[in-house]
């Protein structure tokens, strides 16, 4: 299992996929916003969502996990 990062401090804008959703290299799987700007927090690798640890509107830190992929 791989746990995504943010790559930013900011706050959760959208999530774009749920729980259990096949994901592929490179897809979004939240868009962050920090001083206005939109940052695409992107999947590593192909894979299944286990688990999305932030919600919309949450305010998070740099390498706060924002996801679990496997």
């Amino acid at each position: 299992m791989t746990e995504v990062p943010s790559p930013i401090t900011g706050s959760v804008w959208k999530i774009m996929v749920e729980n259990g959703a096949s994901i592929g290299e490179g897809e979004t799987i939240v868009i962050l916003e920090s001083m206005k700007m939109e940052i695409r927090v992107k999947s590593p690798h192909d894979g299944r969502v286990v688990e999305i640890r932030v919600k919309e509107g949450d305010s998070i830190l740099e390498d706060d996990i924002v996801a679990v992929i496997e």
